[in-house]
């Protein structure tokens, strides 16, 4: 019965919001709470819901204090010049603001925090696909795909789960599946197709040298549209940017900035600290230096609470359903009925099931729930055919592309919270390209012997 209600409670919760029937927040909410009292749970929901919420506190407390750390770097100018350069090399083509934003979010991935990855490329690049009219949904799903490929580095998470619930080290199951990668080419060609029919949709648009702000976000972005120079067609001042008269300015203080945020992120890299900790530690000092008077920290803080409030707010309601997958023992049961359906028949291509598997069902629970409750059971079953624990580890981190988009993540819903797009509208246009991803990253992986076939 668990395992029907796990399915039915995916399903429902899926039809709801792809259908816009209820908002992420309520479905993540009501629809575990009605199938954990149909499961029985009685008064004990209460207590799975606290454990939910206390896996996920430390996860909301980062968005949090990463929201307000990048949030002042991006209102002090830090990224300024990088915005610019964007924008010059993206000129008046929707197509290479396509192709640039994947490229954009690929490099940014290198921290291995999709969080940071979405607030840095949003907020460099929303403003000029709202000025050019380029539809956001596309920035969404070329920026979850980009950093969803690049999840597998071994800082990135999946990759150190799967390789310390089977005891294996990160390198042994990373280093090998590099070629996999070629995961980024297959995001460039979708990044490049949805680039040309923007353009075909918009035509050239082109830029006026005088400058006439179209607007800005809440952190002070704005571009400007106008038309070339000369007949040569050759443009002059390229009229985009940021506006250079915001009060939140600190040009003085762009060093000291720029030094916090690399020291932030080899931190982060080298693993010292809990992430959490280190963006509280980050955003305390950023507020203390760049506005030392309280008004304007508490100004500062206020300009992104519309963006804190609506992510924290999905974390803790995503909670709700991890805690009831949990708690019920829905997530245990599923994973078992997966495991028993696969005849002995297939045993010898259990490696390459695994990562068939790893699609649908790390979008469906968490990373954690997969690496340490499904995967080992596999890789058990897996040895009975010869196959190595590693090559297990390998096929089940091939998913990462569909996983990444999953309403579990806090990541994508930060993206698709700070780009103004509903969940649905993102899922309809990135899953099928994500699972295109994930099969030929697991194809890749056969072809080149790091994943065995029979």
């Amino acid at each position: 019965m668990l395992v029907v209600l796990g399915f039915l409670m995916v399903a429902t919760f899926m039809y709801l919001i792809m259908s816009k029937r209820a908002t992420p927040v309520v479905g993540l909410i009501l629809i575990p709470v009605a199938f954990a009292l149909i499961a029985g749970a009685g008064t004990d929901i209460g207590d799975m819901i606290v454990d939910g919420v206390e896996s996920l506190a430390p996860t909301a407390a980062l968005l949090f204090f990463a929201i307000v750390f990048f949030g002042i770097m991006i209102d002090v100018g830090l990224f300024d010049p990088l915005v610019r350069l964007i924008l010059r090399l993206v000129r008046d083509d929707p197509a290479r603001l396509v192709i640039g934003t994947a490229v954009l979010a690929m490099v940014v991935s290198l921290d291995g925090d999709g969080s940071t990855t979405f607030i840095i490329t949003t907020s460099a690049l929303l403003p000029l696909y709202l000025k050019l009219k380029v539809s956001p949904v596309v920035l969404t799903v070329v920026a979850g795909l980009a950093n969803a490929t690049m999840n597998i580095i071994p800082w990135g998470g999946p990759t150190v789960r799967a390789a310390s619930a089977l005891g294996l080290s990160p390198s042994e199951v990373f280093v090998p599946m590099i070629p996999s990668l070629v995961g980024l080419v297959v995001v460039l060609g979708f990044a490049a197709h949805l680039g040309f029919v923007e353009r075909r949709r918009l035509g050239k648009l082109t830029w006026k040298p005088d400058l006439m702000p179209l607007g800005a976000g809440p952190s002070g972005v704005g571009t400007t549209i106008g038309k070339d120079t000369d007949e040569a067609g050759e443009v002059g001042q390229l009229a985009a940017g940021l506006d250079p008269d915001r009060p939140t300015l600190r040009p003085r203080l762009l060093p000291f900035n720029a030094i916090l945020t690399v020291a932030l992120l080899v931190v982060l890299g080298l693993d010292i600290l809990p992430i959490p900790v280190l963006f509280m530690i980050a955003a305390g000092i950023a507020l203390a230096v760049n506005f030392p008077r309280v008004v304007d920290q508490s100004a500062a803080i206020a300009r992104h609470s519309s963006s804190i409030v609506s992510v924290v707010a999905m974390v803790f309601a995503a909670a709700v359903l991890t805690g009831v997958f949990q708690g019920t023992g829905m997530v245990e049961s599923m994973a078992l009925w997966l495991t028993g359906v696969v005849p002995d028949s297939l045993g010898p291509f259990l490696a390459v099931i695994t990562g068939l598997l790893s699609i649908p069902m790390t979008f469906f629970m968490t990373n954690d729930a997969f690496y340490f409750g499904v995967l080992p059971v596999l890789a058990e079953t897996a040895a009975q055919y010869g196959i190595e624990p590693v090559e297990m580890a390998r096929a089940s981190i091939t998913g990462q592309p569909v996983h990444m988009q999953s309403p579990l993540v806090p990541a994508i819903l930060l993206l698709v919270t700070l780009a103004g797009v509903p969940l649905a509208d993102h899922h309809r246009k990135v899953l099928w390209r994500a699972g295109v991803v994930s099969v030929v990253m697991l194809v890749v992986g056969v072809v080149l012997g790091q994943i065995p076939f029979g």
